[in-house]
């Protein structure tokens, strides 16, 4: 079994990487001497920013537009990247994805179908046509799914995307498994509240915003989490494998102490 985990990745494909945690990682990966296929969804001005920031730093960039909603049109857009970054592939970051807030009772299932297309089957077809590349290339390579605490930890009103969160994290510990005689790792990336879109904080210093309740006392920034991820695509990491690395502050470690110290009945709100 060949061992070509410590070989320096020149490629890489990053999903969802228009805004936050995608185009911090998209620019630190560059920043390692990665040229970066770039995927966007709604925010095609977004991607090309990204493009230029990964640009800037003397890396090839390349855009498509990626709709995880439709699992059976995403192999291709990988494959178009891969043949548009010379036919190599060395790390792949799915980090596309997104949620619902629908009390469980009240979740429609269209809304839970949309949310499993988006978060996990989407995710399942990119991850699968980023590994084939990988093994057929026979270098090896890094697969990193973008996760959520909620992998981890179920929240209020998030059903759908706990289940499809916690699917993602079973799944990447699977890969890690069959994949690991072609050289290639496979790791979950599980962020906490981090200064995004997604949280409506892009542009919030997160060192100016107190969170009491997170031990460090305030959200992630996205580059906090890139950093992350740049280390389970570098040659540093190349013994890692089957792992979800929490980058939350602490927070998930507050679920005793939350639950003692918590003296109303907010938190049962969705919207709380």
């Amino acid at each position: 079994m060949a061992d070509t985990t410590s070989t320096q990745p020149q490629t890489a494909i990053v999903t969802g990487a228009d805004s936050g945690i995608g185009r911090a990682t998209a620019v630190a990966l560059a920043e390692q001497g990665l040229d970066v296929g770039i995927t966007w969804y709604a925010d095609e001005e977004g991607a090309a920013r990204t493009a230029q920031e990964v640009e800037a730093h003397g890396r090839r960039a390349v855009v498509e537009r990626l709709d995880t909603s439709q699992p059976d049109g995403c192999a291709e857009v990988v494959d178009r990247l891969v043949e548009q970054l010379g036919g190599r592939l060395d790390v792949l970051v799915n980090n596309a994805g997104d949620g619902d807030s629908s009390p469980f009772l009240d979740l429609s299932l269209e809304a839970w179908r949309r949310v499993m297309a988006i978060d996990l089957e989407g995710a399942f077809v990119v991850l699968q046509a980023g590994a084939r590349h990988m093994v057929r290339g026979g270098r090896g390579g890094r697969l990193v799914a973008v996760t959520s605490v909620h992998e981890h930890q179920p929240r209020v009103g998030a059903s759908a995307y706990d289940a499809a969160k916690h699917g993602l994290g079973g799944l990447i510990k699977t890969m890690a498994l069959e994949l690991g005689q072609h050289a290639i790792t496979a790791n979950s990336v599980a962020p906490g509240e981090i200064a995004t879109p997604m949280t409506g904080n892009e542009d919030v210093d997160p060192r100016t915003v107190s969170r009491p309740g997170i031990p460090l006392g305030r959200p992630g920034d996205a580059r906090e989490v890139a950093a992350v991820i740049a280390f389970l695509a570098s040659p540093a990491g190349c013994y890692v494998t089957g792992a979800s690395w929490l980058v939350d502050g602490g927070m998930t470690q507050m679920g005793p102490q939350a639950g003692s110290h918590l003296q109303g009945d907010d938190w049962r709100d969705a919207a709380g």
